[in-house]
């Protein structure tokens, strides 16, 4: 007789096999494209990482080709998916996989985990969609899942509520068919994304609503508990758009930078304008009002404001004059590209 959690992994495969969506990394077993889409999925939307998916790959086919290439191409071929450590601990990861396993992929979520940047998630979703392992990999999507189907109201930062959904989530795949664990994972991740919504889950549509001990109690929709989150902080930065002869003032960011190291920017400064005529060797007179936008980082809302200058002196040391086709060659902050946008009036 079927188990409990043989019955719900069975409804679940049912659902996704009749109503996932079609996404470009669904339909391999190939490990490396599955953890490209990982990575780039990671505190990234889907229709986002569509549009970067199928370029990335046709830059770095496989993992030979990202091992080889120059880090700067890397982030140049990522920028405008943020969180670019990623990208960097990709390409240190690719190298590693090249040095240490002969550019073979690892085949099982342990010596995945030894590789930079793959943690328990990811470890699992690529063991399980690529090799069939029977292991469960819990991002944000699956573990709202289980904390509802479990009615787990205890708040999700604390390792005791993850260990019982990751218990729960560990003995649907166990009940999974061998040949369906990719399934099931990807299961698990769709259902979180399309039906078990956060704001307003779609309960009357749901595979498991008939198991579901959150939509029973009523709890469901404030499922999972989250705890209190520190104030956002709140920044201004200015941007200049300082101009010669259609080459833009431009710097490297240091390497021990904290935030996107080795990137290139606009002249930008943390604070009100009078810090871009101290940074650039430009007058408050040359500064033109160009527009305005708001960016957020991890805790962090910052009010940006773009300028317009032509530039009359030279710039300090560390400066160098980069035109919009050199610029699309090399890595730019994202605020960078988001001003050249704003004083572009794309906004």
């Amino acid at each position: 007789m079927k188990t409990s959690s043989a019955h719900l992994a069975e409804r679940l495969l049912r659902w996704y096999r009749n109503d996932r969506r079609d996404l470009p990394w669904r339909g391999t077993t190939d490990p490396y494209r599955i953890w490209v889409s990982e990575i780039m999925l990671q505190q990234t939307r889907v229709q986002t990482v569509i549009t970067y998916y199928d370029r990335f790959l046709s830059r770095f086919p496989d993992i030979e080709s990202l091992a080889a290439a120059r880090l700067e191409d890397v982030l140049a071929n990522w920028a405008g998916l943020g969180y670019y450590r990623r990208a960097r601990q990709m390409h240190q990861a690719a190298r590693s996989v090249v040095r240490e396993h002969g550019g073979c992929w690892p085949t099982t979520s342990r010596e995945m985990r030894e590789l930079p940047g793959i943690g328990p998630y990811t470890a699992a979703a690529v063991a399980s969609i690529a090799f069939d392992e029977a292991c469960v990999a819990l991002d944000g999507n699956a573990f709202r899942v289980l904390s509802r189907l479990a009615d787990e109201r205890r708040v999700l930062d604390r390792a005791d509520p993850r260990r019982s959904l990751r218990r729960i989530g560990q003995e649907m795949i166990e009940a999974v068919p061998p040949g369906s664990r990719g399934d099931f994972t990807q299961a698990l991740m769709e259902l979180g994304a399309t039906v078990c919504i956060p704001r307003a889950p779609r309960c009357l549509v749901c595979p498991c609503a008939e198991s579901c001990k959150g939509l029973a109690a009523g709890s469901a929709p404030a499922l999972p508990s989250k705890g209190v989150r520190p104030p956002l902080r709140k920044a201004e930065i200015s941007i200049c758009l300082a101009v010669r002869e259609d080459r833009f003032l431009v710097c490297r960011r240091p390497a021990s930078a904290p935030v996107m190291p080795g990137f290139w920017e606009l002249l930008t400064v943390e604070g009100p304008a009078d810090g871009l005529c101290r940074a650039g060797g430009l007058r408050s007179a040359d500064l033109k009002p160009a527009g305005s936008f708001s960016h957020g980082i991890t805790g962090t809302s910052y009010a940006c404001r773009v300028y317009r200058a032509s530039a009359r002196g030279e710039p300090g040391e560390g400066f160098s004059w980069m035109s919009l086709e050199e610029m699309a060659r090399v890595p730019l902050t994202t605020i960078s590209r988001k001003a050249l946008r704003v004083a572009n009036g794309e906004g």
